[in-house]
């Protein structure tokens, strides 16, 4: 599973587009905005449906996948008094905010460019509760509940009921085990009412394909829930079938993490558009060792692999996979994307680049369905591949394994491009040892 982070908007646009299918018999009060500047905020203000902005009281905060706001004080809830933000408040507080760079605690520093702003909920510490879901592995996941919500949750931590839940138990079965594992403590006047918004927490947790989702604090006013605070992470490998449930979903660069680049960008869209996995970092541009790893283990072994043998992570260009059965024109795709980042520049040093084409025994994905894919690719990179000294290293395993490698072998050779492909019977990582010590030889 692939866990990429959303903004607590869009985390909150989804709760409140599902609602009535799920959480009938209670109320959200969903008013929300997410703005860019002051002058964002107050445009939207004079839109039809946000009246409340000119009405009520606010709370801004910056919506950039990072948590401890309030500790980090970049929470705006009062002037002089909790409840007494204005709209030419928030608006100012958010052009200071992202006037120049800040400093978290954990030492994540950027600038700040995204603020969710929403009407000021009152209730005191008593009333704030907690409630959180995630992925435990691929036979269960873990309801979190408390009746200790708030910023001390990680505190009072031994007073959160954990429920392990099957992922194929049915909605009898899930009503059941979270209605017996209510916390005791819940006052008894809001169990019922939490009891009902837990067990529908999970089952739109479930259905929406979250891999992580917590809303710290839940405020519960008799039958209207406040979700003043919310985290989520989806699972991106189910985006071609939620695409109409999550909408026009962002997963933006987290907090102080440089953005991406296009190429990342590229294989990211076509990523959120199939069922397979395709994924793409850029660790060194200059790099001489790429590589087209098939599975997302894999590519950690060959990581570690080449950072062990080439003495440093300085020679390794990227980090990435493609995997679970992605067709050839994917696989094309994403072999072009690596190739053409990998052959704008020959090495400063004068050496050959490296390309490892590797992975373990594959189970399902045809090999030589991918690997025509890659051919198809060396056949449009093949000039510049020389131009600055390629050199290839395959080592393969799976159904149809025997003709993929025969087919690279031969249209590499046909195109004039250094190769050595291996079987399954060459440990997965071999390869790299051979293409260092090709090095060594001068290998050509």
């Amino acid at each position: 599973m692939a866990q990429k982070p959303i903004r607590e908007y869009d985390g909150k646009r989804l709760f409140k587009e599902n609602w009535d299918k799920y959480f009938e018999g209670l109320n959200y009060p969903f008013e929300s905005v997410l703005v860019t500047s002051g002058e964002e905020l107050k445009a939207k203000a004079n839109e039809s449906g946000n009246e409340w902005l000119k009405e009520k009281p606010l709370v801004a905060k910056p919506d950039m996948l990072f948590g401890k706001r309030g500790k980090n004080n970049l929470v705006l809830f009062k002037v002089n008094k909790p409840g007494d933000v204005t709209l030419e408040d928030a608006a100012k507080w958010i052009d200071e905010k992202r006037s120049g760079k800040v400093k978290l605690l954990s030492g994540a520093e950027g600038e700040l460019t995204h603020f969710i702003v929403e009407p000021f909920t009152p209730h005191t510490e008593d009333e704030e509760y907690y409630i959180a879901a995630t992925t435990l592995d691929e036979n269960y996941d873990v309801l979190y509940m408390s009746a200790h919500g708030g910023m001390e949750v990680e505190e009072n931590w031994d007073k959160v009921t954990e429920v392990k839940i099957p992922i194929d138990a049915s909605d009898e079965e899930i009503e059941k085990i979270i209605s017996e594992n209510i916390p005791a403590d819940i006052p008894a006047d809001k169990k019922e009412v939490y009891k009902k918004f837990a067990i529908n927490f999970y089952k739109f947790f479930r259905d929406l394909n979250f891999a992580y989702l917590e809303i710290n604090p839940v405020v519960i006013v008799g039958d209207n829930v406040y979700l003043l605070d919310l985290v989520a992470r989806l699972d991106d490998t189910a985006g071609f079938l939620m695409k109409d449930k999550w909408g026009d979903i962002e997963f933006p660069t987290p907090f102080g993490m440089p953005e991406k680049s296009p190429e990342e960008k590229a294989i990211a869209e076509a990523d959120a558009k199939t069922g397979a996995s395709l994924k793409l970092t850029v660790l060194n541009p200059k790099g001489r060792i790429w590589t087209l790893v098939a599975g997302g283990g894999a590519s950690v072994v060959y990581a570690d692999t080449i950072a062990d043998l080439a003495g440093g992570v300085e020679d390794l260009a990227n980090y990435g996979e493609y995997s679970g059965g992605p067709t050839t024109d994917e696989t094309r795709f994403y072999t072009e994307t690596v190739l053409d980042l990998m052959t704008r520049e020959k090495d400063p040093q004068g050496r050959d680049k490296i390309l490892i084409i590797g992975g373990a025994i594959a189970n399902f994905t045809d090999v030589a369905k991918t690997f025509t894919g890659i051919i198809q690719a060396f056949e449009k990179y093949a000039d510049k591949m020389k131009d600055v000294g390629v050199r290839i290293y395959v080592r393969r395993g799976g159904p149809n394994y025997e003709k993929g490698l025969k087919d690279i072998k031969e249209a590499a050779e046909r195109l004039g491009l250094p190769i050595k492909v291996f079987g399954p019977e060459t440990h997965i990582t071999d390869i790299v040892r051979m293409a260092l010590e090709d090095d060594k030889k001068g290998a050509k």
